[in-house]
């Protein structure tokens, strides 16, 4: 044989490996986050529930500065729809609130349309601790086969994860003035 054989052989053999080994991986994911934020829930509840507020936290409002936004459905609560279209950083989505249960918890119905199709759910729980509240954003959703293999190579959890953190941290700065 010669080297080039064992080279393609060798690549298949890995590319193998890694169509199996996405193959294995669950048919959903779960990204979540935590902080405390020294300020009551009901202080904290607007800066979700209203998407007009989430200019002062969300780490995706500063992305591309020329992004189109809509503000459509219910001012705020269940109802409330965003939709955004941007660069390619940023691409297009919209967000509904589907549930919205004062100073608890704040679920949305979140859709990618580009870069990449996607269709999760976020949620935003806040859990009074005395004088703290201690606020989740998670967000969770099917991984089919193709999100599989790419959660191979980027970290979704690391990546995302990371960009709700900043995000959690700008609330906190906002909620505790």
């Amino acid at each position: 044989m010669t080297t080039l054989m064992y080279i393609a052989i060798i690549l298949a053999a890995v590319i193998a490996i890694v169509l199996i080994l996405a193959a294995l991986r669950p048919n959903t994911f779960r990204i979540e986050r935590s902080i405390d934020i020294n300020a009551p829930a009901d202080k904290i509840f607007p800066l979700i529930n209203d998407y007009k507020n989430w200019g002062s936290w969300s780490p995706y409002e500063h992305v591309d500065p020329a992004m189109q936004r809509t503000f459509s459905g219910a001012p705020s609560g269940k109802g409330s729809v965003y939709e955004w279209s941007g660069n390619k950083n940023i691409g297009h989505g919209r967000m509904e609130i589907l549930d919205a249960t004062p100073s608890s918890k704040i679920v949305i119905k979140l859709d990618f349309f580009s870069p990449f199709e996607a269709h999760n759910i976020a949620e935003f729980t806040m859990r009074p601790l005395g004088s703290t509240t201690t606020v989740t954003w998670a967000m969770h959703g099917p991984a089919p086969y193709m999100a599989k293999i790419m959660h191979m190579v980027f970290k979704m959890d690391r990546m995302v994860g990371g960009q709700f953190q900043q995000g959690l941290t700008s609330m906190k700065a906002v909620a505790e003035k």
